[in-house]
């Protein structure tokens, strides 16, 4: 559905248009009470805020930290999948979370993607035909004391590799 979207809107708007307005208005996302606040034009820069509202409050009156996970979860994930194009697989895998002090305000985080970070996945990934990655994030508030820190796992493989992969397993099953 995201991606048939996507596809008709891209006639019509640029892709971080697509990506900040699309993660806005989405039901899965904005049950985090977050919003993406910017995106840069080649998508490798994202920056959300979380505020404390009666939706996140947690029983000491600070953001749940869960709130602060589900804001964060699925923006590298999807960022990189258009970065990267139609010819490769990305997935989450798995996080850490290192919550450093309770959010009693609002809290922002960036997810950044350099040029050259992307030239290493695509040749990381031309050789080795999938790879982990781990980027890392920190939710800080406004005078950019740490709130947490998210260290994140990601699966990124060529499409063709992943889908012969997914064959050899349903075979040997």
């Amino acid at each position: 559905m995201y991606k048939v979207a996507i596809k008709f809107l891209s006639r019509f708007f640029k892709p971080s248009t697509i990506f900040k307005y699309g993660f806005n208005w989405s039901p899965m996302y904005r049950r985090t009470t977050a919003k993406l606040i910017e995106v840069s034009d080649d998508l490798h820069k994202v920056v959300i805020t979380l505020k404390l509202n009666w939706k996140n409050r947690n029983y000491a009156g600070s953001i749940f930290g869960g709130s602060m996970l589900a804001a964060t979860d699925p923006i590298y994930m999807i960022q990189l999948i258009q970065i990267l194009g139609n010819n490769y697989v990305v997935w989450d895998k798995s996080v850490e979370a290192q919550y450093k002090k309770p959010a009693k305000s609002r809290v922002f985080g960036e997810f950044i993607f350099t040029p050259e970070e992307i030239k290493y996945i695509k040749h990381d990934v031309e050789i080795n035909n999938e790879i982990d990655i781990i980027k890392t994030m920190q939710l800080v508030d406004a005078e950019q004391n740490k709130i947490a820190i998210f260290n994140k796992t990601l699966y990124i493989a060529k499409k063709d590799f992943y889908k012969q992969k997914l064959k050899q397993r349903q075979t040997k099953h």
